[in-house]
C-alpha cells in the first residue's frame, strides 16, 4: 500500500513538472529571436564532450557518458517525450515499479530546470551582446550574471541521483523483461521517444557495472567548474 501512495504521488509530481517543462518550451517557441537557444545548447554540448572527453572514449563508461550528454544534459528536443509522458501518466503509475517512475521524474525535473536557466543564459548572453558569439569568457559571465548558484547545485545533485537511480535499476530482472516487452506496444501507442529513454538509460548502466566511479567522476567536475565560476 505505501508503495502504491509514493507512486501516485510522484505521478502527480510527474504530471505538474511536464505541464511546466511545456510551458516553458512553448514561451521559448514564441521568441522572435528563438534561434539563440539552440546555439546555447550546443555550445554546453561541445563544452561537455571535451570536459568527459576521456569517459566518451572509456569502453566500460562511454555508453553512461553518451547517454547523459544526450538524454539529460544536452542539446535534446524533449518535447516528443514529454508530450507522451504527458498522455500515460496514469498509466505508468500503474504499471512501472516506483524506482523507475521516479527516475522519470528526475529527468524532466532535470529537464525543466535546465531550460529554466539556459532561459536565463540566454538573456544575460543577450544582453552582453553575445548570444550569437558565445565564448567561455562570454559564458562564465554570463553563468555568473544569472546568480542561480542553488540551482545550479541542484542540477548536478539531479544528475547523480538520475545515475544512482538507473543502477540500482540495472539490478532488477524485471525491469530489463519489461522494457523488451514493452517495445511492441509502445511503438504502436505512439511512445517510442519515451520507451528509447528509457531502454538507452537502462542498457547504458548495465553495460558500466557499476556507477559509482562514474558519478563521482561527472559530480566532482561539474561542483569543481561550478565553484570555479562563480568565484
Amino acid at each position: 500500500m505505501d508503495e502504491e501512495l509514493d507512486k501516485n504521488l510522484i505521478g502527480r509530481e510527474l504530471a505538474a513538472c511536464i505541464a511546466q517543462a511545456r510551458e516553458l518550451r512553448a514561451a521559448r517557441a514564441a521568441d522572435p529571436a528563438a534561434e539563440d537557444y539552440p546555439l546555447l545548447k550546443q555550445w554546453q554540448a561541445d563544452r561537455l564532450a571535451r570536459t568527459y572527453a576521456d569517459l566518451l572514449a572509456s569502453e566500460r563508461h562511454a555508453p553512461a557518458a553518451g547517454f547523459f550528454l544526450s538524454d539529460l544534459y544536452g542539446p535534446k528536443d524533449f518535447r516528443s517525450r514529454d508530450d507522451e509522458l504527458a498522455r500515460v501518466v496514469p498509466v505508468m503509475v500503474r504499471v512501472l515499479p516506483a524506482r523507475a517512475l521516479q527516475t522519470l521524474l528526475d529527468a524532466v525535473r532535470m529537464d525543466m530546470l535546465s531550460e529554466s536557466l539556459d532561459t536565463d543564459m540566454v538573456l544575460a548572453l543577450r544582453a552582453a551582446g553575445r548570444s550569437r558569439d558565445i565564448d567561455m569568457a562570454a559564458y562564465i559571465a554570463a553563468y555568473r550574471a544569472c546568480n542561480r548558484r542553488a540551482d545550479r547545485e541542484t542540477q548536478i545533485a539531479l544528475i547523480d541521483h538520475i545515475g544512482k537511480t538507473l543502477d540500482r535499476l540495472t539490478r532488477m530482472p524485471l525491469i530489463r523483461i519489461s522494457l523488451r516487452l514493452m517495445e511492441g506496444p509502445a511503438h504502436l501507442a505512439g511512445l517510442s521517444a519515451l520507451h528509447s529513454f528509457l531502454q538507452r538509460g537502462f542498457d547504458a548502466f548495465s553495460e558500466m557495472k557499476g556507477a559509482d566511479e562514474f558519478l563521482a567522476t561527472v559530480t566532482a567536475r561539474e561542483t569543481a567548474l561550478m565553484r570555479e565560476w562563480f568565484s
